[in-house]
């Protein structure tokens, strides 16, 4: 069984026990967190896909951790004209275990 729903802008396609990390919630760690923003449920031998979201679909997860990812480095850079400049951002995310998925 897996399910797919969208949070932060982004969509996540998960299963009971996954761990993800998704863009920063404000929600303390040990918390619960339920997504309602279910796009599709697919339950090995029922698929229910929503016109945009399943009616009564969520997704419970737990929240593990807050903290920040990877680097990433932005380097501008024009060639002959003595010119370089780097930049660079860490995003802050959310880690968190899916525990439930109910339809």
């Amino acid at each position: 069984m897996y399910a797919i729903f969208t949070t932060g802008g982004k969509q996540y396609r998960v299963s009971q026990g996954d761990v993800i990390d998704i863009e920063k919630l404000d929600v303390e760690e040990g918390a619960s967190v339920n997504f309602d923003n279910v796009l599709m449920i697919n339950n090995d031998d029922a698929v229910q896909i929503g016109a945009p979201y399943v009616a009564g679909g969520q997704v419970t997860a737990t929240v593990t951790k807050q903290g920040r990812g990877k680097k990433v480095e932005i380097v501008k850079f024009k060639r002959r004209k003595h010119h370089e400049k780097r930049t660079g951002h860490r995003q802050y995310l959310t880690k968190v275990e899916i525990t439930a998925i109910s339809a």
